[in-house]
């Protein structure tokens, strides 16, 4: 297990995926990272990892969530595992939105790439990207309306973006434990 950065000297603002929740929640983090037990409570949490390991069936995975939740939305054209995403884009997931004039009809195009980091990760940090970047079908914008819908598809949604930002904390701080 290689460690990227210093565990010792991190201050609040080091922990880029907790920026926006509260000292008290980072200071809980800094502490589990000096003390090498946010691994451990991850794995305690999830154990495993999902089976969703190529594109063909990250296609049915979304495709399948889409069909339940979003049935009268645009389709969509391209589902797949990016492996530039995290490196080129600082992102974990990308849904684009392409219009076109086509003679009288405008006609859209719509593709969801997935971060590869997410080939090996617990299920529901998948289902909490899948979701996260379906909704953008329908909602252009992060306002109450999206994450109305987030929650519609995903329940636990907000829970399980907090763990997965706690996984991606993991990995940048001490690495990968899965």
């Amino acid at each position: 297990m290689s460690v990227s950065k210093s565990v010792s000297k991190i201050d609040s603002t080091a922990l880029k995926y907790l920026s926006s929740y509260s000292d008290q929640v980072k200071d809980k983090v800094k502490l589990m990272l000096e003390q090498d037990t946010l691994g451990k409570f991850l794995l305690t949490r999830y154990p495993t990892t999902h089976s969703i390991t190529n594109d063909k069936k990250l296609r049915d995975f979304v495709m399948d969530l889409k069909n339940n939740y979003l049935k009268k939305s645009s389709p969509i054209s391209k589902i797949i595992y990016d492996p530039k995403i995290h490196v080129v884009n600082n992102a974990l997931g990308l849904h684009t939105f392409v219009s076109r004039v086509q003679g009288n009809k405008l006609k859209s195009k719509n593709e969801i790439r997935i971060s590869e980091m997410f080939r090996r990760c617990p299920e529901p940090f998948l289902q909490m990207i899948t979701v996260h970047e379906l909704a953008h079908v329908r909602e252009k914008n992060h306002d109450k309306a999206f994450y109305k819908l987030c929650e519609h598809m995903l329940p636990d949604y907000h829970q399980f973006e907090f763990e997965m930002r706690l996984y991606l904390t993991q990995v940048e701080f001490r690495g990968e434990i899965y």
